[in-house]
Order: structure tokens, then C-alpha cells, then sequence
């Protein structure tokens, strides 16, 4: 089947933290404390990264329906992406956080479905980079112009008429990224009501990684998604559009490229309440 790469190692950016053509994005963040995480970067980053903020750069304002992370405004996010420098198909960009790639792996599929492809996750995260004493900073690098054109992929998106278009195709799988008990409707610490689309299957977004952060390897991979592979189409769905992105990472690294994203997931299902009529 083979493999594409999806990560660089710290080393690796070690030795290239000095390139032009790079840049780097912490996307550290707590759902529970949304000021964490830029309070965290200012503290202390990775040297020369800029910050994007899950609530504020890679969602937009949430609505009545949509989810609770709706995709960010194109013209907004693209804006943001200039002024760090990056130059659609040219930059080379270096995601991080400390959370097993959880929002790293959101900006990852966000440039992808804006027609970016040089875009990687770093490899262990933050956790991995301090633990080698790798260079750090407090310093917020300065603005410089770049140049962000979008060539959005429609086909790596899909919505709530799409998924439910889809419920009964022997074509399409519909797997739910969230904890088994979350996808059960056992427990439900977010979202108003518990459940899971119909249908659906599960694989949790934390078995892709190892307990330290780094993706797991092309056979491992393999492996957990070995009863899915066949499928012409496959839907992935969170809460909210954000952890599924870690399992899209893993199919893509796996050269799985029929997966789509659910972006308004099970928060933006289960505000429609025809679905439990």
C-alpha cells in the first residue's frame, strides 16, 4: 500500500529552523480554558513559530447550526496565512501541539482543503522538542507579507444533507472519531444531547498516535483501519470537526485518499431535531 509523509521529526526541524521557506504554527489549546493555550505560547514556543488559535483562526463564530467549530471564513483564515509569510504552494509549513496532534492535524487538513500541500505535522509535539532542549523562545516573530490564493477541494468536505444522503449507501462507511463511550451516547460531556449518527462506526482519534504523540506507524495504521480500506468513501465525523482531522492525517498517510470530513459533526447532527423524531 505504502505511505506518504505527513510528519517531519524534531530533528529535522531543528536543522531547518534557519530555512525562509519555512514556517511554523503552534496550535497548542484546552477546550476547557480557550485562552490556555496562546497564554502558553507567549510563555514559551518553538523559535521562530507563530500562534493560530482553534476558537478564534480555525473556526468561525458559531451559529444555531454548524457545529461547535465551524470552518474559519476563507478570506479571514487566508489573511492570517499572509501575514505569516506563507506562500501558497511554495512555504513549507510546520504544525505542532501537545495534544497527540489533535489541532495541529485540524490546520493540517485546512491548508489541504485550500490547495496547500506542503504542509506537515511535527512529530511528537511540543513534549518531544522540549525534551531534546531544542530552541525555544518567547519572542512573537515579526509579520511578513506573503501570498495565499485558495483552490478549495470541494470533494474533501461534506455536510449534514450530504451525510444524510448517505446513511443507507453499502458504498460510503460513516465513522465517529469521539471515545467509544461518546459514540455509544454513554456519556456526553459537551454536547446536549448523546448519540451517534446512524449507522456509524467507531474508531477513536487517539489510537492513531502513541501515548507520547507521535503517529503510529504505516503497518499499525494499516491494521486499524484494515475493515474500512475498501470502501469507495468514507465520512469521518467528531464532535466538531477538529479531532476527526487526526484520523483523516492517518488515512492520508496511508495513501487513503476517498476520506472525507463531516466538518460540523456530531454537535451540528444532533441540533437538528428531526434526527430523533
Amino acid at each position: 500500500m505504502g505511505s506518504t509523509q505527513v510528519t517531519v521529526s524534531a530533528q529535522w526541524l531543528k536543522d531547518n529552523l534557519g530555512r525562509s521557506d519555512l514556517k511554523i504554527i503552534d496550535c497548542r489549546f484546552r477546550l476547557a480554558d480557550s485562552q490556555w493555550g496562546y497564554q502558553e505560547y507567549q510563555k514559551s514556543h518553538i523559535e521562530n513559530a507563530y500562534y493560530l488559535d482553534l476558537n478564534q483562526d480555525l473556526s468561525d463564530v458559531v451559529q444555531s447550526h454548524g457545529g461547535r467549530h465551524p470552518l474559519p471564513k476563507i478570506d479571514a483564515f487566508t489573511s492570517k496565512l499572509e501575514e505569516f509569510g506563507i506562500i501558497k504552494g511554495e512555504t513549507t509549513v510546520i504544525a505542532y501541539d501537545d495534544l497527540r496532534l489533535a489541532f495541529s492535524a485540524r490546520l493540517w487538513w485546512l491548508l489541504r482543503y485550500l490547495g496547500h500541500d506542503r504542509i506537515f505535522i511535527l512529530d511528537g509535539g511540543w513534549q518531544e522538542w522540549q525534551k531534546l532542549g531544542y530552541p525555544v523562545s518567547n519572542k512573537i516573530p515579526d509579520r511578513v507579507r506573503g501570498s495565499f490564493l485558495p483552490e478549495i477541494r470541494s470533494d474533501l468536505l461534506v455536510d449534514k444533507d450530504y451525510v444524510e444522503s448517505r446513511l443507507n449507501f453499502d458504498s460510503t462507511i460513516i465513522i465517529d472519531a469521539r471515545s467509544g463511550d461518546r459514540y455509544r451516547g454513554e456519556h456526553e460531556p459537551i454536547d446536549p444531547i448523546a448519540g451517534s449518527i446512524p449507522g456509524a462506526k467507531n474508531i477513536f482519534w487517539q489510537e492513531m498516535t502513541t501515548d507520547d504523540s507521535f503517529l503510529k506507524s504505516e503497518e499499525e495504521l494499516t491494521s486499524l483501519w484494515s475493515s474500512y480500506l475498501e470502501y469507495p468513501e468514507i465520512i469521518l465525523y467528531c464532535g466538531s470537526g477538529v479531532t476527526a482531522c487526526v484520523n483523516l492525517l492517518a488515512l492520508f498517510k496511508i495513501n487513503i485518499s476517498q476520506s472525507k470530513l463531516y466538518a460540523g459533526g456530531w454537535s451540528d447532527w444532533c441540533s437538528y431535531p428531526e434526527h430523533f423524531r
